[in-house]
């Protein structure tokens, strides 16, 4: 072979070299507490608008009940990155040795509202007594800090009990399984309209909460410490994901297909529940209140 095919041979080999490299892009497991919830869809909908990829990322969500089940993914390392954790799970399971880091807020302020059947007969915190239930996700999670904060700080007699995510607890509400029951918008929206339900409480009646960052983004230390460019443009794309979320109507329309809910209740959940402040990844707030 003369020496300027050589030449040729390897100028070739490094552009598909090349252009191997620039369409391989780098793969990150996540594990998500709540699917569908707002706070929790930056994942979901930056997959579908194509945001993750354009840094050259491909996510691989796996959807879970809540903190307890985010975090032990993260934990054993079965997933990179965790969102919407308890920001009391995180704190306790750090301070136990997890290797875990919090890289971001998640939820500043809640948006989970507590529920009861129309028919119930309770109407306030006051009307629960010890026979009553009344329900949270898993332990550490955002809504088991809620329901503590009904216990300890409003006089909540009721008695905990752990109920999974928001639809799963809904059946149990309706079921009769327990007493009060807890949802994340828009879920509910529709049995409220249809005066099956009403609302008998809102996490930010505890005062200690209100302006607080609930639920944050973890990831696994040793994933973190061996793929930070990784981690690091994974946040970049959820930043721009949450901009894109606020100022493109498109975002809703997006919403209402992934959730299967209509555009009156997605936009509800948005403008009602979730202003853009209390989603801020760059926000952590009242974090020496909860290791006090």
């Amino acid at each position: 072979m003369t020496r300027m095919r050589w030449v040729i041979v390897a100028a070739v080999a490094s552009v598909v070299m090349a252009a191997d490299g620039a369409t391989a892009a780098d793969k990150l497991k996540l594990a998500v507490g709540q699917c569908g919830n707002w706070d929790s869809s930056p994942v979901e909908l930056g997959i579908r608008q194509g945001v993750y990829a354009k840094h050259g990322l491909e996510l691989e969500a796996l959807c879970t009940q809540g903190t307890g089940e985010t975090q032990q993914a993260v934990i054993a390392g079965s997933t990179d990155i965790g969102i919407g954790i308890g920001t009391l799970g995180a704190l306790g399971a750090f301070a136990k040795g997890a290797p875990i880091r919090i890289v971001s807020g998640s939820a500043t302020g809640n948006a989970d509202f507590w529920i009861v059947q129309a028919q119930s007969p309770l109407r306030a915190i006051k009307d629960a007594t010890s026979a009553n239930t009344v329900a949270y996700s898993t332990n550490g999670s955002s809504t088991h800090s809620v329901v503590l904060g009904f216990i300890n700080e409003l006089g909540l007699e009721a008695k905990p009990t752990a109920t999974g995510g928001p639809a799963a607890t809904i059946t149990l509400l309706m079921s009769g399984q327990v007493d009060i029951g807890w949802s994340s918008p828009p879920l509910g929206f529709d049995l409220l309209d249809q005066g099956k339900i009403r609302i008998f409480a809102r996490a930010n009646d505890v005062p200690s909460l209100r302006g607080q960052t609930v639920r944050v983004n973890i990831a696994n230390a040793e994933s973190l410490k061996a793929r930070r460019n990784v981690h690091v443009r994974f946040m970049q794309s959820f930043r721009e994901t949450i901009d894109w979320m606020y100022s493109d109507p498109k975002a809703l329309d997006m919403y209402t297909d992934y959730r299967k809910t209509s555009l009156s209740n997605a936009s509800r959940m948005r403008d009602e529940f979730f202003p853009k402040s209390a989603i801020d990844p760059d926000t952590v707030k009242c974090m020496a209140h909860l290791m006090v």
